[in-house]
């Protein structure tokens, strides 16, 4: 059986998606605890840094609480991964029948 991910909305999703995840782990907060901080579930906190969900702005406000980052510091992240080459993802691997 084949695991299917949905890809990301957009280029743009994608990068917001890794910008909050990187802030997250440089901050050593999961998922879970990200999302209880920002009054998210992990599942969606999930979601958006898979870029498969287009978070609000209320959304985005919460993030950046539950990060401990101004607004304009994960924008200006955002920004400068925006500008970088999109790095390789490595292949899938199929589960064995």
């Amino acid at each position: 059986m084949v695991s299917h991910t949905p890809p990301a909305q957009s280029v743009e999703h994608d990068v917001l998606g890794r910008t909050v995840r990187e802030l997250r782990a440089r901050r050593a907060l999961s998922q879970e605890e990200l999302g209880s901080a920002s009054g998210l579930h992990r599942n969606y906190v999930g979601a958006i840094e898979r870029g498969e969900i287009n978070p609000t702005f209320k959304v985005l406000l919460k993030l950046s609480a539950g990060l401990c980052v101004q607004l304009s510091e994960l924008f200006a992240l955002y920004e400068e991964r925006r500008a970088e080459p999109r790095p390789a993802r490595s292949p899938r691997r199929r589960a064995s029948s």
